[in-house]
């Protein structure tokens, strides 16, 4: 295995206020990114992208108050970008920053930013040059 094939992450779960609302809120902008709900627990979801889940949500079950997340999904192109930002507005996810480059992150940096039902902040980002 080579060091770039590395992951800092395994998988990343969060807690939802409403796991129904939020499981097709993240199976709506997931598609696009070819992403999808891979493993289930009663209300806890495994989203991920050939059978591996990457990505978990469960009913809220600890502490107190709202921490939010900043929660960044791999597009492999820039139109899948924006076919994550439709789904979200579709979703009625508030909309942080439409999709554009962050030249400050780097020159290929292309992404965009969203509200979950939860309020978490939600990114699409592709790295790749413009297609």
């Amino acid at each position: 295995m080579l060091a770039e094939d590395l992951l800092v992450l395994d998988h990343l779960s969060i807690q939802c206020t409403d796991p129904a609302e939020s499981a097709a809120f993240y199976e709506a902008v997931l598609r696009p990114l070819g992403g999808g709900r891979v493993m289930e627990f009663g209300q806890v979801i495994g989203f991920g992208i050939d059978g591996k889940p990457e990505f978990w949500i469960g009913p809220r079950e600890t502490g107190d108050g709202f921490r939010e997340c900043h929660i960044a999904f791999v597009a492999p192109t820039r139109a899948a970008v924006h076919l994550f930002f439709d789904a979200a507005t579709r979703s009625n996810a508030q909309v942080l920053h439409e999709p554009r480059l962050w030249p400050e992150y780097h020159p290929n940096y292309y992404g965009t930013f969203v509200r979950d039902p939860d309020g978490n902040n939600v990114e699409a980002v592709c790295h790749a040059p413009q297609e």
